[in-house]
């Protein structure tokens, strides 16, 4: 029997402030029981999965071995730069001249993240291309 993915979990520093930032990331409130200064807080999303965020001792201090990568709801190019003022840096800009490629961002706590095409500009039938370099074509990504 297969199993389904329930939560993305992040260890972190403070929980309840990180949990905020990709609470505006992804446009989804935190659990309304969660507040500043708890070990943990959660993020419900509408599709069932749940974004985890976890006080831990030390601090992160190399590559990420897995990311999140984030697909837009409009262009790539405007919400690269709603995330920059939301206080993610960018790590590496992979954007071509032609329109293709992804950013790759850290969040406040360093965690890298991707924000790649969004459906409608990949449906101009353009490859894509992962932050873990992967290349995807059509609607699988």
């Amino acid at each position: 029997m297969p199993s389904s993915l329930f939560n993305v979990a992040f260890g972190c520093v403070d929980a309840y402030g990180l949990a905020r930032f990709w609470s505006d990331v992804v446009g989804h409130p935190l659990d309304p029981r969660d507040r500043p200064g708890d070990p943990v807080a959660v993020i419900p999303l509408p599709t069932g999965l749940h974004l985890y965020f976890e006080n831990v001792p030390e601090p992160k201090t190399v590559k990420n071995r897995v990311h999140v990568c984030l697909q837009p709801d409009g262009p790539r190019d405007a919400e690269v730069e709603r995330l920059r003022a939301a206080g993610a840096a960018v790590l590496a800009d992979r954007r071509k001249p032609d329109g293709t490629g992804w950013v790759v961002f850290t969040d406040p706590e360093g965690n890298e993240f991707c924000v790649l095409r969004s459906a409608a500009e990949r449906e101009r039938g353009e490859a894509m291309t992962c932050g873990q370099g992967t290349v995807v074509s059509g609607p699988r990504h």
